[in-house]
């Protein structure tokens, strides 16, 4: 299964492009923090790159821009080309689903919109403390 799901930030605006085909494709950078801090306290971040095909490509262009925060879902996909006599290897996401993951913001506007709260995921750890087992077995 090759399945690749990102939390992160646009490290610029996502450029549009239209293949020879005249389709659009999107290629974008996610910054995307490590779940642990390193030896000195700081969170490292990954830059992961992105492309995206036809409309999504369209929608991504269209509502996000440099700093915006997304989830990704698609897949992970090597590529290598010759150029000059040197062989590239490109390793990139091919993007198959997008969300937004927090609020517009106007300027100065610190109201929530209802329809794009933010979507943070976090961890916790089970308090032992709570009521979840009712001590009856399934």
């Amino acid at each position: 299964m090759n399945k690749v799901e990102l939390m992160g930030r646009f490290t610029k605006d996502p450029e549009v492009t239209i293949a020879g085909n005249g389709t659009a494709k999107c290629s974008f950078t996610l910054a995307v923090d490590r779940r642990f801090k390193d030896n000195n306290g700081a969170r490292q971040s990954d830059f992961i790159n992105c492309v995206a095909w036809k409309q999504h490509a369209s929608f991504i262009s269209k509502n996000f821009t440099k700093g915006n925060k997304v989830v990704v879902i698609g897949s992970l996909r090597t590529r290598s080309y010759d150029k000059d006599g040197h062989k590239y290897f490109v390793t990139e996401v091919l993007v198959e689903e997008t969300y937004f993951c927090e609020s517009k913001k106007k300027d100065g506007d610190m109201s929530v919109d209802a329809d794009n709260i933010d979507l943070e995921i976090s961890e916790f750890e089970m308090d032992p403390e709570l009521p979840f087992d009712d001590g009856l077995e399934p």
